[in-house]
């Protein structure tokens, strides 16, 4: 795979970076790495257009006025769509999943469009935030292991009919709607509430991407036994009891 090379971009880290969502590039970059691949990572700010030749985007959470702002910028900028349109793979997470949506309640409590790239729309929960680890069980048809993450958000995300859940809950709340969804998929953009980063946690999602990118069916093995001690660790303190 040395002949190969990726284009990875990393969305409004000026925006959108809470709770170590960076981490999630710095993964996929080393993994990608780690396989021979010449990586070209392009960190694009708020201020800046953003590229449509891009392969692998990625899209971290934020607070709430930072999300308004990033969701007015993209809608405006239009790239991140087209790159959509032209197949690029897309990951987000928090307010990054929300904004892939067709809406979501902003910090000054008005309906704010997203980019509908994701059959979903958020509403405000009423109760509680949904905070705490999470375990659950990422549809079979992507062929992954269980998912571990943490979730902080108030947002509870409704599934059309076009959008796959991602995951279903074993433990925690996910979308928030009480029917076990987390997240929401459809065949090249991915968004889920987990944090951690997501990554770190997971890294064969990191590996799954790859993979859509490089239309390959699988990746030579590479040293796991970090992420595997640290994906151990965290299903550990999550199931055990308060």
């Amino acid at each position: 795979m040395s002949d190969s090379s990726l284009r990875l971009v990393w969305v409004y880290p000026d925006l959108l970076s809470t709770y170590g969502d960076q981490g999630n590039v710095l993964v996929v970059q080393r993994r990608a790495e780690q396989r021979g691949l010449s990586v070209e990572r392009v960190d694009v700010r708020s201020d800046q257009p953003v590229p449509t030749s891009g392969d692998i985007y990625l899209i971290g959470g934020g607070e709430d006025r930072p999300q308004r702002l990033a969701a007015e910028r993209l809608l405006r900028d239009g790239g991140l769509s087209r790159a959509a349109s032209n197949g690029a793979i897309i990951f987000s997470v928090c307010a990054g999943y929300q904004i892939l949506g067709h809406e979501f309640i902003n910090d000054v409590g008005e309906r704010q469009p997203g980019l509908g790239l994701l059959d979903v729309t958020t509403t405000r929960g009423e109760g509680a935030r949904c905070v705490g680890d999470v375990l659950g069980d990422i549809d079979p048809r992507l062929g992954l292991p269980q998912l571990t993450g943490f979730e902080n958000h108030q947002g509870i995300t409704h599934l059309g009919p076009t959008a796959r859940p991602f995951a279903r809950t074993v433990f925690g709340n996910g979308n928030g709607t009480g029917d076990g969804t987390e997240g929401a998929y459809n065949d090249t953009v991915f968004g889920t509430y987990m944090h951690g980063p997501v990554m770190a946690r997971n890294p064969q999602i990191a590996d799954l991407l790859l993979k859509l990118a490089l239309d390959v069916n699988a990746l030579p093995p590479t040293d796991d036994r970090w992420y595997e001690a640290l994906r151990a660790e965290r299903i550990a303190a999550a199931t055990q009891p308060a």
